[in-house]
């Protein structure tokens, strides 16, 4: 097809952006890891926006899916570094194009790039009247939202971090084999919209979540009106902590990490390799 490479000319295209992303340099790299975690962020707060009104989950699930792929949209076209997707780094790696040394340096420094992008949505969208909404029911949505991401078991976390990271990878690749913008958009958008659907853990977008929901627990308001979802002042205030967040953020960034390395790379490689050496 014209708009779009076939299986093995996409799965090359990523290997030559991944040695460029691998030889970005920190300054660079920062910054499109900031840029990345920025954009993401605004797709969660958008979602957030549209879907917090809406009591029926499969409703809800199918506004906010529809809505947050705009996160990578976005992230895709400006060529931000995202930390989910550049576990594809890894097919460069096995391809010995570059080194494992260079796929660790972008993906540490990329982690808390985006942490830094998304912190400063966080704070921004806090000070900005957004959680106002409603009366103020986005920002007891936002309370809701973190503590349940808090609440979640390690194993399921990890599981759900896995699934999430399978989808992000395979949009990455997908958006990468398309040849005009049409197909970029749609490639980022119906995987990612499946697995928000499905209520998967993506450590990037908790980096949204999860502190937009501490910034709001700090509002007595948005605490009184969590009321309505079952929440508790006493159990908001000892879910919603800094340390608290590490049972969420550590199962599900390593659940990001099988998925995309071990579950998308390593296979994309594999068939790959196969597919050389039958050209050859």
């Amino acid at each position: 097809m014209d708009n779009f490479h076939g299986a093995a000319e996409g799965i090359e295209i990523n290997v030559q952006s991944a040695q460029v992303k691998a030889g970005l340099s920190l300054r660079r790299m920062i910054v499109l890891g900031i840029l990345a975690g920025a954009f993401i962020a605004l797709g969660g707060a958008a979602s957030s926006t549209a879907a917090f009104g809406i009591d029926n989950t499969g409703i809800q699930r199918l506004v906010t899916g529809v809505v947050f792929p705009v996160g990578l949209m976005m992230t895709v076209f400006s060529g931000a570094e995202l930390f989910t997707g550049n576990c594809l780094i890894e097919i460069a790696v096995l391809e010995k194009k570059i080194n494992a040394k260079q796929l660790i340096r972008n993906l540490a420094v990329v982690y808390f790039s985006n942490l830094l992008g998304a912190l400063l949505i966080d704070v921004l969208l806090f000070f900005s009247g957004n959680l106002d909404l409603g009366n103020g029911l986005l920002g007891a949505y936002a309370i809701k939202l973190a503590v349940s991401k808090v609440s979640i078991s390690p194993v399921k976390a990890l599981a759900s971090g896995i699934l999430c990271n399978v989808l992000v990878c395979v949009a990455i690749l997908m958006a990468a084999s398309a040849t005009d913008a049409i197909g970029k958009l749609f490639s980022a958008f119906f995987p990612i919209f499946g697995f928000v659907i499905c209520g998967f853990e993506h450590c990037v977008a908790n980096m949204f979540y999860i502190p937009i929901g501490i910034l709001a627990s700090t509002n007595s308001y948005y605490v009184m009106l969590a009321e309505n979802y079952s929440l508790t002042a006493e159990q908001i205030e000892s879910s919603l902590t800094v340390l608290n967040s590490l049972r969420n953020f550590i199962p599900v960034t390593i659940g990001n990490l099988i998925g995309g390395l071990v579950l998308v790379s390593l296979p994309c490689y594999l068939v790959q390799k196969k597919w050389k050496e039958e050209d050859r």
